[in-house]
């Protein structure tokens, strides 16, 4: 007995082990401006922050002033925030002209194969994950403005994602590494797309 659960303990730590984070990504992803984006740059900021987005979702869509904010008040800290295009089924330059006429203040990227919604773990949208040195440190709704379906609060009374930052930024671990987002499904890619 006490080999087979040794046995399977390496096991798990071999799977945990081999679980790609966001900064393996297999390739460079383009921006609805035509930029090219490795991964890898994430690693020489202090932390990256991915919105999981689509079109159509009209949380997510209500969620972009907040975004911006964010991203004005971050980013001089030298966080780097992209958006991420989450649906695949919407043709690029259907996504670069909702990012101009929603006046997103960062990259919005193209995920074609859905590789940062499966390394993040993204589920819904709007979804936030910061990643610090490749690994994804906080999953989840970017404040709690929207308590559920219909029901939304004047004004948010907790600051998730900016709390994240701040802890990060201070060097202290996130106190609550995931949250519940409220939004728009993902509806993930078959395998055999990839």
């Amino acid at each position: 007995m006490r080999g087979l659960w040794a046995a399977s303990f390496c096991t798990a730590l071999w799977v945990a082990a081999s679980v790609p984070t966001p900064s393996q990504a297999a390739s460079p992803l383009r921006d609805t401006g035509g930029g090219l984006h490795d991964p890898s740059e994430w690693l020489k900021a202090p932390a990256a922050v991915l919105f999981f987005v689509t079109t159509d979702c009209p949380i997510a869509n209500s969620y972009v002033p907040e975004m911006n904010r964010l991203h004005e008040r971050f980013a001089a800290r030298g966080v780097r925030f992209f958006g991420v295009q989450a649906d695949v089924s919407i043709a690029g330059p259907e996504v670069a002209a909702h990012a101009r006429e929603f006046h997103y203040g960062f990259p919005m990227l193209l995920d074609p194969l859905q590789e940062l919604v499966i390394l993040a773990g993204a589920t819904v949208t709007p979804q936030a994950a910061v990643i610090v040195h490749g690994k994804v440190v906080y999953l989840g709704r970017i404040d709690d403005r929207v308590a559920d379906f219909g029901k939304q609060r004047y004004q948010a009374t907790r600051h998730d994602l900016a709390d994240a930052l701040e802890a990060v930024l201070a060097g202290r671990p996130v106190e609550h590494p995931t949250t519940r987002a409220i939004g728009c499904a993902i509806n993930r890619v078959q395998a055999s797309m990839r």
